[in-house]
């Protein structure tokens, strides 16, 4: 996980009603997120030729409160997949902004080093992201970057009739490895547009290289619309 900080005015258009941006410490951010889906199934079901495969995201933080309990989780701005198949079955069930692109991912272990690569072919050129973290891997503490950037369970989207839709996304507390280097060469404004482009420049302020774990998906429907407070009575 590649986590920049990203400007307001750039994340603002794309929160789906009802739901706010979520700040770590004050600040706002995005995240380039590459990792493995293992042993798939969809509705319980596994999908042949279609149960492990990598996945290169990049998305950002929003928060909904409610009965007094804040629901953190996440907006996708995009999620990159290596097969047309997954990446239409994910736009069906969740409207998810899913695309198909040549993907790979490669994992190693070299005595107490773990390496991690992802490789993209998008807009004509190859796009690599990758990490080496030292074994074994930590519990973060609850108050770290690296547990508020693993820990949102929910998911946030918008319907094909612009309501929001929400899931829920179970899994056990990541583990995290202690990052050791890191490489990133993405052209971000060919993988996901101009406005991305600031990025090229920039530096990743946290990088978090998560164990995983199993993951189970709920999906919940649809938010009730957001009541809107009626005007203050005023008098003389």
């Amino acid at each position: 996980m590649l986590n920049y900080v990203a400007p307001e005015e750039l994340l603002a258009p794309l929160v789906p009603a009802g739901v706010e941006l979520d700040r770590w410490r004050g600040t706002l951010y995005v995240s380039a997120v590459g990792f493995l889906f293992r042993d798939t199934r969809v509705l319980g079901v596994p999908v042949p030729a279609h149960r492990t495969f990598p996945e290169v995201n990049l998305r950002f933080y929003v928060r909904r409160e409610v009965d007094d309990e804040t629901r953190r989780g996440v907006v996708f701005v995009r999620e990159l997949v290596p097969r047309r198949a997954i990446a239409l079955v994910a736009r069906v069930l969740y409207n998810e902004p899913y695309r198909a692109a040549p993907l790979a991912s490669r994992r190693r272990e070299e005595g107490d080093r773990l390496t991690l690569e992802y490789r993209l072919r998008w807009g004509g050129r190859e796009h690599v992201l990758e990490a080496t973290g030292g074994l074994p891997p930590v519990r973060p503490a609850e108050t770290s970057a690296a547990y508020f950037f693993t820990e949102h369970r929910w998911g946030f989207g918008v319907s094909r009739g612009g309501r929001t839709l929400r899931y829920e996304v179970a899994h056990a507390a990541w583990e995290v490895f202690p990052v050791l280097a890191y490489r990133i060469d993405l052209d971000w404004a060919t993988v996901y547009g101009p406005e991305w482009a600031f990025l090229n420049e920039a530096t990743p302020s946290a990088i978090v290289l998560a164990a995983g774990s199993a993951v189970s998906v709920y999906p919940k429907g649809k938010l009730l619309p957001v009541p809107v407070p009626a005007p203050a009575a005023t008098g003389i």
